[in-house]
């Protein structure tokens, strides 16, 4: 069983930034690919960055060069620095065990 802890979320007004934490309990972190996904009130679920175990990324095209996905093996946890926020930011964010277990989410709201 792996479990999944974010933070990091809040207000920000548009143009600021902010870097979500993901802390996974359990073993065999290391080898796992890690996502961030958001939902924002209405819509579907939608990912936004990956990494492999190897620290390959990919990003959704309305995040490329403004958010950036990194993760530290040592200390079981993976990030989303998120900056030049938008409105059309806001949503919760949720870490991902790429195939198989979700965090509670963290919400994340950017004003204009």
């Amino acid at each position: 069983q792996v479990r999944l802890v974010e933070s990091g979320g809040g207000l920000v007004q548009a143009g600021g930034s902010l870097r979500l934490s993901c802390e996974a309990s359990g073993s065999m972190f290391s080898i796992r690919a890690m996502a961030w996904f958001r939902q924002a009130p209405g819509k579907q679920r939608e990912l936004v960055a990956t990494i492999t175990s190897g620290g390959s990324t990919n990003y959704a095209d309305s995040v490329k060069g403004r958010f950036t996905i990194s993760r530290d093996n040592a200390k079981n946890t993976v990030y989303l620095q998120m900056n030049t926020l938008k409105p059309e930011d806001t949503a919760v964010y949720y870490c991902n065990v790429i195939g198989s277990y979700w965090g509670q989410g963290t919400q994340v709201t950017v004003t204009s």
